[in-house]
């Protein structure tokens, strides 16, 4: 096939193919009054099947009937015989009217007007090359980039010019669509090595800053980076060696601290427990495969627990959690109880566990032996009172009606202790006291806990190596600016780990191809978090990038001859 075509033979054939199927034909090509009309005005036979021909062809595929024959595609024999039957006209009267060009142009023009379409003009190519890109902004295959055009054209009511226009626009559209592509990719790496838009385009080849501010402005939303990190998140999930690190069941959070800018209220909030700078906290949440799901930015002094359900409950992609894992800072009683209100196991791996009670239901004598143990006595009474409540709220954080973050600190911020939050609280106690007993009794799920939040801890070392530029001061002062920072960094570190999991399946595959024992088990103790072959920083080679049709092959050690 010609190396500037994107179609071959048969998919053209079923881009603007005519059927042979009598149904079909049938669906396709019947004709309406207005259409009866135009033919019915013709003086001769030859001229009347010759211009039903014309008009059936500009309904479907758009084209007339010179521009088909010009493309080689000869008589369509099965719509001619269709036509000449349902007319009642002589089938072999077609070929005195397809030797006469001039004809037949003069009647494309005619008939083009009558129903309300135009000629192909030169000035069309621009319009067809901006439908080119649009389609190939989610492909770059020939077929749906190829249809996207066509279909622009229908709309127009422009008549299909020749193939191999319609080829070049495909090819330009395409190329378009790639450099496009290649400005946001940039503008993406741009927040997330915390470099900028300015930076990027001093140390990129083939994008500049204009077309960097053009693409951050165009697609640089918050709600992009969520869809396109779900699309990522979905894609892994689905990789086959991705289910040896978990099914996507469980996950992890936390939070990871970055310095501000400067000691002002834009440059974040002190922490004592990061030092004397103001900062940020991405917290972020990671799947069992090893998938960061959602982040967040929240001040440094700001508490993690009412963000741990934002990301359980608001991720949008396909994963299924229903065990959860944090550290000491992303539990409270309220957080227990939600999730368990919600269907989650929530197992938090508590340092002052030793600290804590058990809280029971009776009184404590009935617990003879556990005294030293127990704390205060669950008020049921206040659970029974505000059940309803309870169950509203629930309702409403699942729907998506309500935000726990923005409900739990709602909760928290009344002078009074509200009568609500005391419920949640109680149910949260039972569920905690519950937990740690199953915490005493389970060393499996200890080391499920332990193994979640290392996978949180791989990620935070992945962005460490990433987010390098300024000594990852975060300098925005803006929250949606933080939070581009924070999405561009997830969305890197998700297709890190989306393509280390790919070509680690290939390295599997040659493995086992080659009589190596590769048993999941094993598989189960690697990480696709590695990042030693992956350079950072140096300069950016787009327009190589934008050349390139398929990822690299795997490289595979030499096997030594014999000797």
């Amino acid at each position: 096939m010609d190396k500037n075509r994107l179609l071959g033979d048969a998919e053209r054939r079923a881009l603007i193919g005519i059927p042979e199927e009598r149904d079909q034909l049938v669906r396709l090509y019947t004709f309406e009054a207005g259409d009866l009309a135009l033919i019915a005005e013709r003086r001769d036979d030859a001229n009347r099947l010759g211009v039903a021909l014309q008009v059936a062809l500009l309904h479907h595929p758009g084209m007339t009937l010179a521009g088909w024959l010009q493309g080689g595609f000869g008589l369509p024999s099965a719509l001619v015989s269709f036509l000449a039957e349902t007319l009642g006209l002589p089938e072999d009267a077609l070929s005195a009217y397809a030797g006469r060009d001039l004809t037949m142009t003069d009647h494309a023009r005619e008939l083009a007007q009558a129903l309300g379409v135009r000629a192909p003009a030169r000035g069309d190519i621009p319009f067809m090359i901006a439908a080119a890109a649009k389609a190939a902004h989610g492909t770059d295959k020939g077929l749906p980039i190829a249809s996207g055009v066509i279909d622009a054209l229908r709309t127009a009511k422009i008549p299909l010019p020749s193939l191999s226009t319609i080829e070049r626009a495909r090819l330009a559209g395409r190329a378009r669509a790639r450099k496009a592509a290649m400005s946001a990719l940039a503008a993406i790496l741009a927040d997330a090595t915390n470099l900028g838009l300015s930076r990027m385009a001093a140390s990129s080849h083939g994008v500049t800053r204009d077309q960097l501010i053009w693409a951050k402005d165009a697609h640089i939303r918050e709600e992009n980076y969520r869809a396109a990190l779900a699309c990522l998140i979905n894609a892994h999930h689905r990789l086959p060696l991705a289910a040896v690190w978990g099914e996507g069941t469980t996950s992890s959070s936390d939070g990871q601290f970055f310095r501000g800018g400067e000691r002002v209220a834009p440059g974040g909030d002190v922490n004592a427990r990061y030092g004397v700078d103001p900062g940020f906290s991405f917290y972020t949440h990671v799947s069992d495969q090893h998938g960061p799901f959602h982040v967040a930015v929240l001040s440094a002094a700001a508490h993690e627990a009412p963000y741990v359900l934002d990301g359980l409950l608001h991720h949008g992609t396909t994963l299924s959690v229903r065990e959860h894992y944090t550290d000491t800072g992303g539990a409270t009683d309220h957080v227990f109880a939600l999730c368990a209100l919600l269907g989650l196991h929530f197992c938090p791996r508590l340092r002052d566990f030793p600290d804590r009670r058990l809280s029971p239901i009776a009184a404590a004598a009935a617990y003879p032996g556990l005294g030293p143990l127990l704390g205060k006595r669950i008020r049921s009474d206040l659970i029974k009172d505000h059940w309803d409540d309870i169950l509203r709220l629930v309702a409403s954080l699942k729907s998506g009606h309500a935000i726990s973050s923005v409900m739990m600190k709602k909760l928290a911020a009344f002078e009074r202790q509200n009568q609500l939050d005391l419920a949640l609280q109680e149910i949260g106690r039972i569920e905690r006291t519950l937990f740690m007993l199953d915490w005493l009794e389970s060393p499996a799920l200890r080391r499920r806990c332990q193994a979640g939040l290392n996978k949180s801890e791989q990620r935070h070392a992945l962005t460490q190596a990433i987010c390098t530029f300024r000594q990852g001061r975060i300098i925005d002062r803006s929250h949606e600016a933080q939070l581009y920072r924070a999405s561009g960094l997830n969305l890197v570190i998700a297709a890190i780990v989306h393509w280390n999991t790919t070509y680690m399946a290939e390295a599997v595959a040659h493995l086992r191809r080659n009589g190596e024992t590769t048993p999941d088990a094993l598989l189960a103790h690697t990480s696709p978090v590695g990042w030693e072959h992956i350079a950072f920083s140096g300069d950016f080679l787009w327009d190589r990038a934008a050349k390139t049709t398929a990822r690299k092959a795997l490289i595979l050690p030499i096997a030594k001859a014999a000797a």
